[in-house]
């Protein structure tokens, strides 16, 4: 199982906009991804719902997972993703 290790740098953590966002993109790379707290249980990314109900914050070390062995470029992207402010702001 592919697993990525990323930091929200989001300034405003994932609330409402950059929750939706995330998810978009989520969906966007076909493959069924999971994030978590580092000592956390794991919720599907495409749910803007459940990331916003993990209440991240600024600085926090999250887990990007996918059962799909393919899945790794997908999950390096939206790594990635969660180094931006997501929201444009």
């Amino acid at each position: 199982m592919p697993e990525r290790h990323a930091t929200v740098l989001c300034s405003q953590g994932l609330h409402a906009r950059p929750a939706a966002a995330f998810a978009r993109a989520a969906a966007e790379a076909g493959h069924r991804v999971t994030i978590r707290r580092t000592d956390g249980e794991p919720v599907a990314v495409s749910s803007m719902l459940k990331l916003m109900g993990l209440g991240l914050r600024e600085g926090e070390k999250v887990v990007l997972a996918s059962d799909d062995e393919a899945a790794g470029p997908a999950l390096d992207r939206l790594a990635a993703l969660l180094a931006t402010e997501l929201d444009g702001h």
